[in-house]
């Protein structure tokens, strides 16, 4: 088995209504849970506040605000554990992301 970075993209805000909210928390812990269950999760991660920096290095080291609004924002990722890049794809499918208007970014994890 191999490790990969499940890297949440984009998707709605937070929703209006604290029921909402519950009920878009409730979604994502079922999924987890499910992904739990099998064996699946090595970490489950964080979610990422959408503010942040930018920070790139050269002749002129420079921090600006960033990520940008016109570009995909991370805005959490998971470790899952899977056969191949193609069954860790199939995992991310029942993800409520999509429900909400965002991808899932399937990244193997280097082994060092």
């Amino acid at each position: 088995m191999a490790q990969f970075a499940f890297l949440y993209r984009g998707g709605d805000p937070m929703p209006a209504s604290p029921a909402q909210m519950q009920q878009r928390m409730e979604k994502w812990l079922a999924w987890f849970k499910d992904l739990a269950d099998k064996g699946h999760i090595k970490d489950r991660g964080v979610p990422l506040d959408r503010s942040g920096a930018v920070v790139t290095r050269g002749p002129k080291h420079a921090i600006t605000d960033g990520p940008y609004a016109e570009k995909d924002l991370v805005i959490g990722l998971t470790v899952v554990e899977a056969r191949d890049l193609a069954h860790a794809s199939e995992l991310s499918l029942p993800c409520p992301i999509f429900e909400q208007g965002g991808c899932v970014e399937v990244r193997p994890i280097l082994t060092l």
